[in-house]
């Protein structure tokens, strides 16, 4: 791999694997630079110095998979400060299509076309940034929850009812009945609560049959999520605010040349805390016309980004606008124990206490409308004796987008779905 390869190395014979980026001849040198999933290395053949078929050799198109056996030399002039002599260059699997836009990006090519051979575009150096940054998004994920013995498990993505309870719901023939992808795996992490774990975290699929095109919305998407027993919502909003700050600075530990690929500006946050009543009084100062209901918009997140800077959890929402299993507070019915993390300017994470007494949970079933008879299994869990508990999610690909510096979300998924798009 080109990240393992340095100057003290000079001298020594090396063998590398990759493709081709780019191939310049002059009339005395021919530079080839060789592209893996680590980074460029530039391969370099002077005539008189390297035999001539060698040379011939990397004459090669672009994207080309190769092997190259060289020596590593010190060179200064040279991006790393070293070069590959070659002395045997091999074409693994001669193209036998053109490829279907510039992989250098000297041309631009629109998102549709690079997301049709998303298998080539995934070459491009700021694509592969991406997916390095999202490979330690997800282990630093991970770890920060081992290290406090949290135990990791799996949820189904077939389920019978909609978790939501709304219409936004992908549905599939299931033998003889119908049944639907999960829209989140809320219901399955807190049985795993009534059973006794304790503090469990997932890393699962989920999908929202979400008629949207926008930047920001994808039909299917990863999400981080994590559940603790015997804890409220101020208990799961520090956790929230811990781990957004955790990941940020694994990732500015990490991945320091892939933020340079993207030339993504990364600081780690001041994780602020606020109301949503003071968020709508904070809005309204500002020329926004909110009343006590009414959801935060997209363009108002931006907003509070500019107010109160890119880390933010905005908590106690009015019932009406959170899932039915949000745990109302006990001094005011009308708000409920949830919160949203605000991330520079985006939603990427939302949350809540949970209801864990059966009757509290019936009647804020009714409240929106939704029949008790169809959460039937869901509501038993609780008469088992459940603890109180809490919890959130957040969505990877949105997380991404905001760290990377990416334009659309589809960018940080690595096959994106979308309503249109089922292939590749």
């Amino acid at each position: 791999m080109v990240n393992e390869l340095n100057e003290s190395m000079d001298g020594k014979e090396v063998v590398l694997a990759g493709w081709v980026y780019e191939v310049r001849e002059t009339a005395k040198i021919t530079f080839l630079i060789l592209r893996d999933s680590t980074g460029l290395v530039q391969v370099t053949a002077k005539r008189g110095e390297v035999d001539r078929s060698v040379i011939n050799a990397m004459s090669l198109p672009k994207e080309s998979v190769i092997t190259v056996v060289g020596v590593l030399k010190k060179n200064r002039e040279a991006k790393k400060g070293f070069e590959i002599i070659p002395k045997k260059v091999t074409d693994l699997n001669p193209l036998s299509r053109q490829i279907p836009f510039d992989v250098t990006g000297k041309v631009p090519a629109e998102i549709d076309v690079r997301l049709n051979y998303r298998y080539v575009d995934i070459r491009r150096l700021e694509s592969t940034a991406i997916f390095n940054i999202e490979s330690t998004i997800l282990q630093s994920f991970r770890n920060f929850l081992i290290e406090r013995k949290f135990k990791e498990i799996r949820s189904p993505t077939l389920v019978e009812a909609a978790t939501e309870g709304g219409s936004d719901v992908f549905a599939v023939e299931y033998f003889e009945r119908k049944a639907y992808l999960a829209q989140s795996p809320q219901f399955y992490k807190q049985f795993a609560l009534v059973a006794g774990l304790d503090k469990v975290f997932m890393i699962v699929p989920v999908f929202r049959a979400e008629k949207s095109n926008t930047i920001y919305h994808l039909t299917e998407v990863t999400q981080m999520d994590i559940e603790i027993a015997f804890a409220d919502d101020n208990d799961a909003i520090k956790l929230l605010g811990e781990m957004v700050v955790y990941i940020i600075k694994e990732v500015l530990k990490n991945n320091q040349e892939d933020l340079k690929t993207l030339n993504a500006d990364l600081k780690v946050p001041e994780v602020k805390v606020i109301t949503y009543t003071e968020a709508i009084a904070a809005l309204n100062k500002k020329g926004a016309h909110m009343k006590f209901g009414d959801d935060i918009s997209r363009v108002e997140e931006e907003k509070l980004q500019q107010i109160y800077g890119d880390g933010l959890i905005v908590k106690d929402y009015p019932r009406e606008i959170k899932a039915f299993y949000s745990m109302p507070k006990e001094d005011d019915p009308r708000i409920a124990k949830g919160y949203d993390f605000i991330y520079k300017g985006l939603e990427i994470s939302s949350g809540a206490q949970r209801i864990h007494l059966p009757e509290v949970l019936i009647e804020s079933i009714k409240r929106k409308g939704l029949n008790p008879k169809d959460f039937e299994f869901y509501i038993d869990a609780f008469r088992y004796g459940a603890p109180p508990h809490a919890g959130w999610s957040i969505g990877l690909e949105r997380f991404a987008m905001k760290i990377t510096g990416a334009k659309n979300i589809r960018e940080c998924s690595l096959f994106p779905r979308d309503r249109k798009r089922l292939l590749p």
